[in-house]
């Protein structure tokens, strides 16, 4: 019995070494990934070292993964390098790093089991992506996609959109790398977007797999707003302010506007001013806005002094007209009417009032007929000097007028020729001495309308 124990004691510490392989097993690569979705298997860099006879060694597990190679052969005493590519069958649930066992068995039966670790993502975890700070002033951008697995894709479609830019690319991306692209920029595109943060996005395909990547943009804050001012127009003078914020923040705008106590009641204003404050005989005008990137405040201004022009104007010609009458020494106003003749004829009645302001002497009232009349003999008032009927002349004489004395000299025309339409009478002229100096008057033009209802016009 004792002989029986002592050989199966040996034969249990003999057999694990003979069921055994005796391999020399390193992983060469690291940070492994197995993406879902894609047909590419996760590729483990394994260096085998034969210590023992040569033999044809299997690759196999028990967990539903695929294994290839499946069967590799290594002489005695050889280190050959493997690529040791897994991939599932079917769909994988799993998502993040993941521990298997897989087992290499010799001809004879024997085997060892290892352990591999592989990191299982989607695709959209396989990319980080991310621009560079800029701000209203940037007339480009640098981008960038980085490949953040141990995978290479030889091929991938890139859509790349933002508020600021839309663009696509194509390429190859390697393990670990980063690619970059410079994007050109269109200020029209974004002149009235606020400074913060953006989103960027990459619609990524792979294959058959798609993918939507988020990044973060940054718009950099600035602060700028350009003021152009127009002045123009006299009468009418117009004054045109504009603000544009041409930067990426929402700016405050103050502008101020005076006037005196005359050009405000003449002024309007399009927006009308937030604040109105007199101080003495200056009137202050304020308009405080916000202005938003992108837009403009135009404040326009009008004084309109064709009014007021015109009643200067106006006073000024009647202080010319009064100063003109105040020296006139003698004043003639004419004057006619209509009188019914027994005989039918068209005849009127013309008026003469010589008013003198001064003291005159050496008074000549001269008056001339129209054509085709005749004068009446009789005459009311002075009577006339001399009648010249050749000439159409009549003409009045005084020695002197006082000062605020009148005179009324009338005499009657007639026609057999009826009139129609309007009919004139030419001015009376007035000769006369002051103080030693000859002077000269002439009066109003009186006018007659001859229409079915009579009436006349002085």
């Amino acid at each position: 019995m004792k002989k029986i124990f002592i050989l199966i004691t040996l034969i249990l510490l003999i057999l694990p070494s003979v069921l055994a392989i005796n391999l020399t097993i390193e992983k060469q690569s690291s940070n492994e990934v197995l993406i879902i979705g894609l047909e590419m298997p996760a590729v483990f860099d394994l260096k085998i070292t034969n210590l023992d006879s040569s033999d044809n060694f299997k690759f196999y597990n028990l967990l539903g993964l695929n294994i290839s190679p499946e069967t590799v052969s290594i002489n005695q005493g050889e280190t050959k390098e493997i690529k040791l590519k897994i991939s599932p069958i079917g769909d994988l649930d799993i998502r993040g790093f993941y521990t298997f066992v897989y087992t290499i068995r010799g001809q004879d039966g024997s085997k060892i089991d290892q352990r591999l670790t592989v990191k299982i993502i989607d695709l959209k975890d396989a990319f980080e992506i991310g621009a560079e700070e800029f701000d209203s002033d940037s007339s480009s951008l640098d981008i960038y996609i980085h490949n953040k697995v141990s995978f290479d894709f030889s091929e991938i479609d890139v859509k790349f959109t933002s508020a600021f830019f839309n663009f696509e690319e194509s390429f190859p991306l390697e393990p670990n790398q980063r690619k970059s692209f410079n994007v050109q920029l269109n200020k029209d595109d974004f002149k009235k977007l606020m400074a913060g943060f953006y989103t960027l996005n990459a619609k990524i395909s792979v294959g058959d797999e798609k993918a939507n990547v988020e990044g973060i943009m940054k718009f950099v804050e600035k602060n700028l707003v350009t003021s152009t001012k127009k002045d123009y127009g006299f009468i009418i003078n117009t004054k045109i302010i504009e603000k544009t914020n041409e930067g990426n923040v929402l700016a405050k705008s103050e502008t101020v506007l005076k006037k005196n106590i005359i050009s405000r009641l003449f002024t309007s204003f399009s927006p009308q001013p937030d604040i109105i404050e007199r101080q003495g005989l200056t009137i202050y005008y304020t308009w405080e806005r916000e202005i938003k990137p992108g837009e403009t405040l135009k404040i326009i201004v009008k004084t309109n002094w064709l009014f007021p022009l015109l009643v200067v104007l106006f006073i000024i010609a009647i202080v010319i007209l009064a100063k003109q009458y105040a020296k006139t020494n003698l004043v003639l106003k004419k004057k006619v009417s209509f009188v019914r003749a027994k005989g039918g004829e068209f005849a009127l009645k013309v008026s003469i009032f010589v008013h003198a302001k001064k003291y005159i002497e050496r008074v000549s009232v001269i008056d001339r007929l129209p054509p085709l009349v005749k004068i009446h003999e009789r005459f009311g008032g002075e009577k006339p000097l001399r009648i010249n009927e050749k000439n159409k002349r009549i003409e009045w004489g005084f020695e002197k007028l006082e000062a605020g004395e009148t005179r009324m000299i009338s005499y009657v025309i007639y026609s057999k020729i009826g009139v129609l339409g309007k009919f004139a009478l030419p001015s009376t002229t007035a000769v006369y001495e002051r103080e030693g100096e000859v002077h000269e008057t002439i009066s109003n033009k009186a006018f007659f309308i001859a229409e079915q209802k009579r009436r006349v016009e002085d």
